[in-house]
């Protein structure tokens, strides 16, 4: 149940492509080693209604939160959390280098009582990776 959700100000469009940027993130959180293919969705939401900072019409902000199911280590959290931030702080590079950025990361674990899912994927993905 790794489901990484980035919120951004809609002023990205154009200084970013959000879809490669959902690409690096799941290839990270891949990477980590620490969820299942089949379990993971990145998802970008375009904030078109946003106050920022100054509100300087160039402050933009990107925020990413990573819901999870329980089960996993704080030092396996951490180690993921920092995967995923580097290789999209690498990717959005450009625009940490300018003084009107703001990039932030949020994982939270999902309490399983509260916690309803049916994945069909599951099957396919896990008979293609053995």
């Amino acid at each position: 149940m790794p489901h990484l959700t980035l919120e951004y100000s809609s002023n990205l469009d154009g200084q970013t492509d959000i879809q490669g940027l959902c690409d690096v993130a799941l290839a990270a959180m891949v990477r980590s080693g620490l969820f299942e293919l089949g379990a993971i969705r990145v998802r970008a939401i375009r904030c078109e209604a946003y106050a920022i900072a100054d509100r300087l019409p160039e402050n933009a902000f990107l925020d990413m939160s990573l819901r999870i199911g329980t089960g996993r280590s704080p030092e396996e959290r951490q180690a993921a959390g920092s995967l995923i931030f580097a290789a999209v702080s690498e990717y959005l590079s450009p625009l940490l280098a300018e003084p009107h950025f703001a990039l932030s990361f949020e994982i939270r674990e999902i309490d399983p009582v509260s916690s309803w899912k049916q994945n069909a994927m599951h099957a396919r993905l896990r008979a293609t990776t053995r």
